[in-house]
């Protein structure tokens, strides 16, 4: 996947600058918790991707992915647990999440989740630019 837009959902502004080096190549947008990110993504109805980290106060991660997917919302997540807490993932990924990874993480790590991911749909539908349709 090569999103056009990602939402880091953290409550850490140490993670946003970290994710700031790491996806440098990608626009980005951030919010503290799920509350906030259900304000960014009125606000951006063009992300494509949601890095998303379970412990947050207000609205957790998983509560956040629960309410999109109840809600028909397909955006690709990628859940951040903490390294030790499995169970995050799981829950995660049982909620609808695309993938997950465990902190700590590498730029490589992320790069890679990211890249396996796979386009949305409307960007498979259509064809490659120069490319003949039919």
């Amino acid at each position: 996947m090569q999103p056009r837009k990602v939402l880091v959902v953290d409550d850490s502004k140490l993670m946003h600058k970290m994710y700031e080096v790491m996806l440098r190549q990608y626009p980005l947008v951030y919010a503290v918790d799920g509350r906030e990110a259900l304000e960014r993504l009125r606000e951006h109805p063009d992300v494509e991707l949601i890095l998303l980290d379970v412990n947050m106060p207000n609205m957790n991660g998983l509560e956040l992915l629960a309410g999109l997917r109840a809600e028909g919302n397909r955006t690709a997540v990628v859940i951040i647990s903490t390294e030790g807490l499995e169970e995050d993932a799981a829950r995660g990924l049982a909620a609808g999440a695309d993938a997950y990874v465990a902190k700590p993480f590498s730029g490589g790590e992320i790069l890679d989740v990211i890249a396996r991911l796979p386009q949305p749909a409307a960007e498979r539908a259509a064809p490659a630019a120069g490319e003949a349709a039919g």
